[in-house]
């Protein structure tokens, strides 16, 4: 392993290189920063996610990471750079964003409870229909083709599913978006160990596909696993970088997030 695929400590304001390996960068964050009131919560955070990659910010409950996320969806205001497909958003807007093909999958799912299966997915289309597009069809075939318990329920209230079936449900409606980029925030959260492995099993397809996926997570082991290059995200600063599988050899993330819980995040990700 060449000298510039090693793990970088980054401290704040420092230059250290970031995910060399991104071949055509679908996005370049520099020096993001987010404050609440006089308190910082994100410090100048900077990543790269390039085409076709997984990359994965983990750390703990607190850290910052849901904050990086709604900052680079235009969900929260922000100070810093964010380069989406080529083209630099001073102050990204959520709108344009998402016209633009960058998707977010939130915590929380938001989905339509009283709505069909079917319909939730239908609405993901929405913004490539009034663009004129109508390959809504045919992405909903492959999003069945990807999920087929969406297409056992599809006529099933989204409510009434289970936690993992509406996780399924909220990333294959980003994907009837036909997303440039798809970013999800703590997938696995809440779900059995088997759903949580055939979660990470999706997003291994998708990026198998040509999907370029930010994934952010508390499941360390299963998100380093899946992932090709990571970010340690701690105190609202990147405190350590460099490729995942790297990482997950690294002593000071296994003392601090696979140690002692694990015997629990193997369970999750086998």
């Amino acid at each position: 392993m060449s000298g510039e695929n090693a793990m970088n400590k980054q401290t704040q304001g420092s230059a250290a290189p970031s995910n060399a390996d991104a071949k055509n960068p679908v996005l370049e964050v520099k020096d993001l920063c987010v404050s609440y009131g006089k308190v910082e919560a994100l410090t100048d955070a900077s990543l790269t996610v390039g085409e076709g990659q997984i990359v994965t910010v983990i750390g703990p409950n607190g850290a910052g990471k849901t904050t990086m996320l709604s900052a680079i969806m235009g969900v929260l205001g922000s100070r810093g750079q964010v380069a989406f497909d080529g083209s630099v958003e001073g102050v990204p807007e959520v709108e344009r964003m998402v016209a633009r093909g960058m998707t977010l999958v939130p915590e929380k799912r938001e989905l339509f409870g009283e709505m069909s299966v079917e319909d939730n997915l239908v609405l993901g289309a929405f913004q490539r229909y009034r663009m004129g597009k109508r390959d809504h069809a045919q992405t909903l075939e492959e999003v069945y083709a990807l999920f087929p318990r969406l297409k056992e329920r599809r006529s099933q209230a989204a409510g009434t599913m289970s936690g993992g079936e509406r996780q399924m449900l909220a990333v294959g409606r980003a994907l009837m978006a036909k997303p440039k980029l798809l970013m999800l925030d703590e997938p696995s959260l809440g779900l059995a160990p088997l759903i949580v492995r055939e979660i990470f099993r999706i997003i291994s397809e998708l990026r198998r596909r040509g999907v370029s996926i930010l994934l952010v997570e508390q499941n360390a082991r299963a998100a380093l696993q899946v992932a090709d290059y990571a970010y340690v995200l701690e105190t609202g600063q990147i405190a350590m970088q460099g490729p995942a599988h790297e990482l997950a050899d690294d002593p000071r993330v296994i003392e601090a997030y696979l140690g002692l819980g694990g015997k629990h995040q193997a369970m999750l990700s086998t």
